[in-house]
């Protein structure tokens, strides 16, 4: 029998580099994909964990568990906004759940206005979607991360559209055969990974609905990852990272750049 992970994956942002966009005031203009990273053995506990979670909370009968909605209080969780003691009350106990599930968290997160000025003027409109540098790369470190475990990467993407899923699908089947896309000389001092090592260690590709209780966990593990870009003290980011709960947590520094999340194209940090 294989022993897997499953990288249960979402997107957050905007993923065509030149797409205009109308940002709030404190919003990042960034597309990312990644979530979290779940042993086979720990599914059945984390699904019991989220299970025990929504029973405490009948407001959730029927509801995702949407980051967006929860951090907004709108749409199906315009409840919270009514009460502060309930809303309070509800994100110290999905604080305390998302801390405490058996899962990791990964991603990568490109900033675009950064993606547009280093490579706007070499390539032009010829420049890659970003979700296919970000798929590339979130999955070499997810297939990674499994390895370094002896284990081979389940691969989980949340549904979105027919062409969004196509194009995915397409990016996942290249690097099973030609291993990932970039430039052997630029991409060294990440130690890629071979092709063949791709066609050992992806196991199997699926798409995922809403409905998934783990997709819901990778949706809200997402934001704060791709926020931790651009301020390492937000405190939804911080906590993950005081809880281990993200693979840069576990490893030592010097390799963190290999298989860390990968904030890419960064002005302002060192992570680019």
């Amino acid at each position: 029998m294989v022993s897997a992970v499953t990288f249960y994956m979402d997107d957050s942002g905007t993923r065509h580099p030149d797409r205009k966009v109308t940002l709030a005031k404190h919003d990042h203009d960034y597309f990312a994909l990644g979530g979290i990273l779940v042993n086979d053995e720990d599914e059945s506990l984390a699904k019991e964990m989220i299970k025990c979670f929504r029973s405490k909370w009948p407001q959730l009968e029927g509801m995702p568990l949407h980051s967006t909605e929860i951090r907004g209080c709108h749409q199906n969780f315009a409840w919270l906004g009514k009460d502060e003691n309930t809303k309070y009350t509800f994100w110290a106990d999905l604080e305390k759940l998302l801390l405490s599930l058996p899962v990791t968290g990964l991603a990568c997160v490109i900033d675009r206005p950064g993606y547009n000025a280093r490579y706007s003027e070499k390539y032009g409109r010829s420049k890659w979607a970003l979700c296919k540098s970000a798929f590339s790369i979130a999955i070499e470190r997810a297939a990674k991360f499994a390895g370094a475990r002896d284990r081979k990467l389940r691969v989980y993407v949340e549904k979105c559209n027919k062409a969004d899923d196509r194009a995915i699908r397409d990016y996942y089947d290249d690097l099973v055969d030609q291993g990932h896309y970039f430039n052997a000389t630029t991409a060294a001092k990440y130690n890629p990974m071979a092709a063949d090592s791709f066609s050992n260690s992806l196991y199997e590709f699926r798409f995922k609905e809403k409905s998934s209780p783990l997709m819901q966990i990778a949706d809200l593990y997402l934001w704060p990852i791709c926020i931790g870009g651009y301020d390492r003290k937000n405190r939804p980011y911080s906590r993950l990272v005081e809880a281990g709960k993200l693979v840069e947590c576990r490893l030592p520094a010097d390799r963190i750049a290999e298989l860390g999340t990968k904030y890419f194209c960064f002005q302002a940090t060192n992570n680019a």
